[in-house]
């Protein structure tokens, strides 16, 4: 606080503290993109190509330049077996990591029908090399505590918590749940983002829910993301449906009900080569406004379309 002396008629100079100027806080904007396979006719294609960064070259440069980017990783990783070139069990071959390293992912949710495609060894494998690449996980860990636990990215001075749940774990091929992988439970969910928001400014919650090629979003998926933001969390993003849904300001925070493909061979409609980035703007640690990114799939590869709508919450 700066000081000034002010001379006065006939008294002597008189000093008046001048208030501090007002800093803003910082702000962070994060980008959450849709779901995202590295196998089948997409692993193809980035061999073909010999590229492993393929498919993430047209978006990487607006990734990247978020504080914050975040997805859907829908193929777990894995160094065993042959190339999986069709049916729906997806394995991407350790190299195509270099994708999202180009795209500058910060997060990927790992808590979907996919997580265990590749047995046990993948699960860990997956999580191991995320994390030896500098790429967090939520929504799936090596111990339950861990998964609880969330995971917390610190930008700008403001700690950014993340938890990511979903509605199916085994694919059709285990009959048994692996409690390293978080279920939608409402309930403990509502735990988990208590107990985050204690540790951090903001929480943020990953739904993979709903029903596929459905483009509006189902009761299970509108309860769970109610109560998420009811617990303490600012931000919820869904995936699954493989299709763009509906986005809705809720109380003090915003759901992105479906964010659609982002990177996927499917090819039989329109609606599943379309998606859209959420991003959301912070300032310091409230939502100061968010914004869809329309993007279209060509030959699975993503390309931003326009620029989207800016909207401010209430």
């Amino acid at each position: 606080m700066a000081i000034l002396a002010i001379s006065v008629a006939g008294c002597r100079s008189a000093q008046v503290e001048e208030p501090a100027p007002v800093v803003a806080p910082p702000s962070t904007r994060i980008v959450f993109g849709g779901d995202v396979m590295l196998s089948r006719h997409v692993g193809r294609v980035i061999r073909q190509q010999k590229d492993p960064a393929w498919p993430f070259r047209e978006i990487a440069a607006y990734t990247s330049g978020a504080d914050i980017a975040f997805l859907n990783l829908e193929s777990p990783f894995s160094d065993r077996g042959q190339p999986i070139l069709t049916g729906m069990v997806f394995k991407a071959t350790p190299d195509t990591i270099e994708g999202l390293k180009l795209a500058g992912i910060d997060i990927v949710s790992t808590a979907n029908n996919h997580a265990r495609d590749c047995g046990d060894y993948g699960f860990e494998f997956t999580l191991n090399w995320l994390d030896r690449n500098g790429i967090k996980a939520t929504g799936s860990a090596l111990s339950v505590q861990a998964l609880r636990e969330g995971v917390i990215l610190e930008r700008n001075g403001r700690r950014f918590g993340f938890l990511a749940y979903t509605y199916d774990q085994s694919n059709g091929n285990h009959p048994a749940a692996d409690d390293r992988i978080a279920m939608m439970d409402i309930a403990r969910m509502s735990e988990d983002v208590a107990a985050l928001r204690s540790r951090a400014d903001v929480v943020i919650v990953s739904m993979h829910a709903g029903i596929e090629y459905r483009k509006t979003p189902i009761p299970q998926q509108i309860a769970f993301a109610h109560a998420a933001i009811d617990a303490g969390a600012s931000v919820v993003v869904g995936h699954h449906p493989h299709v763009v849904q509906s986005t809705e300001s809720y109380k003090n925070g915003v759901i992105f009900y479906s964010l659609g493909n982002l990177i996927f061979d499917q090819f039989f409609s329109r609606a599943t080569q379309e998606g859209i980035f959420g991003e959301v703007l912070f300032t310091g640690a409230k939502i100061d406004s968010w914004a869809v990114k329309p993007v279209k799939l060509k030959q699975t590869v993503p390309y931003l379309t326009e620029s989207g709508l800016n909207t401010s919450l209430p």
